[in-house]
């Protein structure tokens, strides 16, 4: 037995906050759901805070989004593929775009469904994941426009998701500038810098944002209070909206190191145990819960004196010592989590899901 809850009171004190730093800054930002993996009893808490503007980068999750509040406004946050455009067009009303060819599809299909899609295309600042390369911008903005049934609302960045570039004063600048650049060309209007992450929530704190990044989209810190930018979290916000807790299904004391011939694990990982007494023992147990599940290095115990040493697909196996706090099968052990391992355990199918307050 193993479940994850969302901690309404906890997650609406952490919403607010946001969207009071948001607005005294000027700033629109969109709630990122990718996290919470479609699952709708947890949707429709963040539908709860009242949310303008939802993003994701699974269709699926945006078509589950418009089915329980059709007047959300969906952003799918990657470049599209080319075999999903008429979905995108249907369930999302903002995309993130690289792609020419791409676009034109997105402009075709939305002539079909009567609509007008709108767009917000990325650039290259360093992070080489998706992006216009900066050289080529302006005559991709060029053939953009002249695209009936696509609006341009936008130019974006992603930074810190693949290598952990950090944005700066230099590349949020270039993005703005990159904006005044394309309205200046053009004469059109382009509303939304979208430059802000929870990874730049840090220099909006210290007044340190550039002007113009006017959009962020937020979910790490929205549900985890994450701290991005210095790897850690925010002491004044709440990061304990999500928490699991699993069972512990066997307890006893064995011996600290195996016996026998060691090969490959099922990871394929091998082990060294020639610096651990033989003769040693520790209380060990095994919860219900493994690599299937959750990512299980990113998986921290709630009790200090609790050491998780090792994991197979569905069991977990943790060492308590001489078990001190007297812990018994049958008993739920708590855990905190980060984005890695909320992620995988949202997405288990395995895992039961609550709301408490």
């Amino acid at each position: 037995m193993a479940y994850i809850t969302l901690n309404r009171t906890k997650l609406r004190e952490n919403y607010n906050y946001l969207n009071d730093l948001f607005k005294k800054n000027d700033i629109q930002w969109a709630v990122v759901t990718k996290l919470l993996c479609g699952n709708k009893t947890f949707l429709q808490e963040v539908m709860d805070l009242g949310v303008q503007q939802v993003c994701d980068s699974r269709v699926t999750n945006l078509k589950i989004i418009k089915q329980m509040a059709p007047n959300m406004e969906t952003i799918y946050i990657k470049p599209p593929a080319k075999r999903s455009v008429k979905s995108i067009v249907q369930y999302a009303d903002i995309s993130f775009n690289t792609e020419l060819s791409t676009i034109r599809l997105l402009s075709e299909e939305a002539g079909r469904q009567k609509k007008v899609h709108k767009v917000i295309i990325m650039i290259e600042l360093g992070e080489l994941r998706e992006g216009v390369m900066r050289d080529d911008l302006l005559e991709f903005y060029s053939q953009v426009f002249e695209l009936p049934h696509i609006e341009v609302v936008g130019l974006g960045a992603n930074l810190s998701c693949l290598y952990g570039v950090l944005p700066n004063d230099d590349k949020l600048i270039q993005l703005s500038l990159y904006k005044q650049l394309i309205e200046a060309r053009f004469n059109r209007k382009i509303p939304l810098v979208s430059g802000g992450s929870s990874v730049t929530i840090p220099l909006l704190l210290q007044s340190q944002l550039p002007s113009g990044i006017n959009h962020f989209r937020v979910g790490d810190t929205l549900f985890l209070a994450s701290d991005v930018y210095n790897n850690s979290t925010f002491p004044f916000m709440n990061s304990d909206v999500i928490r699991l807790y699993a069972e512990i299904i066997e307890l006893t004391e064995k011996p600290k190191a195996p016996s026998g011939e060691l090969g490959h694990n099922v990871e394929g990982h091998t082990y060294d145990f020639s610096n651990v007494d033989p003769d040693a023992t520790s209380c060990r147990g095994l919860i219900d819960i493994g690599i299937l599940d959750v990512e299980v290095e990113h998986l921290k115990p709630v009790d200090p004196k609790m050491k998780i040493v090792g994991a197979s697909s569905d069991m977990v196996v943790i060492d308590v010592e001489e078990n001190p706090r007297n812990y018994k099968v049958g008993q739920l052990v708590e855990f905190e989590l980060d984005y890695m391992s909320a992620l995988r355990l949202l997405n288990s199918r395995y895992i039961d899901k609550k709301v408490i307050d």
